[in-house]
């Protein structure tokens, strides 16, 4: 066994917990420090989690140092200023998604890890489904021939429920607390999705926002809901390709559903997160849908893990690839401001 890798948690909200979890099961990580403003919280998690140093800043974290990486699970608008100072610091960093709130950001982070040489990952979780990797697989095979059109969705219903609300998500609803609605939250993993199958980059977007009354005066004591509810994309790829893109927490019926249709010259293939070891194909002229049986492969918390061991292993999405995504979310924020007006990625 090579010598242990030492992880720091920065942030300690409910996706904190699923990070510790994820590390705690791989053999030679060990959980080191915790990072949170607040006291009281940063003290139940580490104490829950087994975490045996806390700090009230980043700053202070690095002070101390004995630590070989960071997994920033901060709220989304402080990725960037939580994770410049880690890169600087030498520290290998996986951030949760969004990789930032803007692309300026994203590409400052870009450019401090590559100057800081370290692993650097964020974390779209869903790279880890087993029909996304193999459908990606076949397309840059050329099994499905030059990519034509594509349709993909994310899914939620959970807006529709306020009884079933919990304070950690309300923050998710309110633009005054940093949220960029369904399409910041949803939109970052769907894109990725998409794109990362079809193995081409978004040339231009088009985007349109709805947001719903979801209790009286949409308003849910300090939280004004007013983030995105639901967001449509029309996409352009470089190829000429055509595509659209939903993403919404209002679609009754559906728990947390990821879908892609993707049709080129010569197949198609369907990927459903919900069946995700699954890969439905149409790959033979004439011939009828099959089912393909999917390798499972490793989440992005044992990839980040095994890169900075050094091991020749699956690579976790990395911060260039979560810039990308975010040019593409600039872009259709701007359309949506602009009721629907294509626009240049």
């Amino acid at each position: 066994m090579s010598k242990p890798v030492r992880i720091l948690i920065v942030g300690t909200g409910g996706m904190a917990g699923y990070h510790a979890g994820r590390y705690k099961s791989i053999p030679g990580v060990e959980l080191v420090g915790g990072v949170d403003v607040r006291a009281e919280q940063l003290a139940t998690f580490a104490e829950k989690h087994g975490i045996p140093n806390t700090f009230a800043s980043v700053e202070e974290a690095i002070a101390w140092g004995q630590f070989d990486a960071a997994s920033n699970v901060t709220p989304d608008r402080f990725h960037c200023s939580t994770t410049l100072p880690l890169l600087a610091a030498g520290k290998h960093v996986l951030c949760e998604k969004p990789l930032a709130t803007n692309a300026a950001d994203a590409f400052k982070m870009v450019e401090a890890a590559a100057q800081a040489g370290v692993v650097n990952a964020v974390n779209l979780s869903y790279r880890g489904i087993a029909s996304m990797h193999k459908a990606a697989e076949l397309v840059r095979e050329g099994a499905i021939g030059e990519v034509r059109f594509f349709e993909a969705s994310y899914l939620q219903a959970w807006a529709n429920h306020p009884e079933r609300w919990s304070p950690a998500e309300l923050w998710r609803l309110s633009t005054a607390h940093g949220s960029k609605g369904a399409l910041g939250d949803l939109g970052v993993h769907i894109i990725d999705f998409a794109t990362h199958v079809a193995a081409l980059p978004v040339s231009d977007v088009s985007c349109r926002f709805a947001v719903h009354n979801k209790v009286p005066g949409n308003k849910h004591g300090e939280y004004v809901l007013d983030a995105n509810d639901s967001a449509t994309m029309q996409l352009k790829l470089a190829n000429g390709a055509l595509g659209t893109i939903s993403a919404t927490r209002v679609a009754t019926g559906h728990g947390n559903d990821l879908r892609l249709k993707i049709y080129g010259t010569k197949g198609a293939l369907e990927v459903l997160s919900i069946e995700d070891k699954v890969l439905r194909a149409h790959l033979e002229p004439d011939g009828k849908w099959q089912t393909i049986e999917c390798p499972l492969v490793p989440e992005n918390y044992l990839r980040f893990v095994s890169a900075i061991r050094g091991e020749d292993a699956l690579r976790a999405p990395d911060f260039a690839r979560g810039a990308e995504v975010q040019k593409v979310l600039d872009a259709a924020e701007k359309s949506a401001a602009e009721e629907g007006r294509t626009l240049s990625v």
